[in-house]
């Protein structure tokens, strides 16, 4: 990221156009990589409960990234929605993403994040071992599956 162009990320609601317009390109991207079993696309509606976090990343008032915290209950938080444009991939995008939404879960209270990624995302998986996730086996609502790769990841406490 050059030094003129500055990256804001706030909390927006997911139903805005220009955040609806990122969520249809993600679901194509999803789409194309692994077949309808395998996807699990929470909705915008799901996105807008009071239990989730949904935070657009901005570069010069252009948003180019998004990701999302749900709360699942008082063990558990899990990512959801991580996103990244193409052409604004590589400059440490999704690393503050990360950064901010593993903060609201800290500031929940919640100590142990876990999130569904898929054997086609080389990229988000090498951003989640980075920053000390480990695979695991399904949680929650999710399957085993030779296509989902599950991770967690125990925050430190503030």
């Amino acid at each position: 990221m050059s030094a003129d162009k500055e990256l804001v990320i706030r909390r927006v609601d997911p139903a805005s156009p220009d955040c609806r317009v990122l969520i249809e390109e993600l679901d194509r991207v999803q789409k194309s990589l692994y077949p309808p079993e395998n996807n699990y696309l929470d909705s915008i509606e799901e996105l807008q409960k009071p239990n989730c976090h949904f935070l657009a990343a901005y570069v010069d008032e252009q948003v180019v990234g998004c990701g999302a915290l749900k709360i699942v209950d008082d063990n558990y938080s899990e990512l959801k929605r991580m996103y990244v444009v193409a052409d604004h991939r590589q400059r440490g995008i999704g690393q503050r993403l990360l950064e901010e939404l593993e903060s609201r879960s800290a500031q929940s209270g919640i100590w142990l994040v876990r999130l569904e990624t898929g054997v086609s995302q080389p990229e988000a998986l090498a951003l989640y071992r980075r920053n000390g996730y480990k695979e695991t086996g399904a949680f929650g609502q999710y399957s085993d599956s030779d296509l989902n790769i599950f991770m967690e990841k125990r925050i430190r406490k503030a």
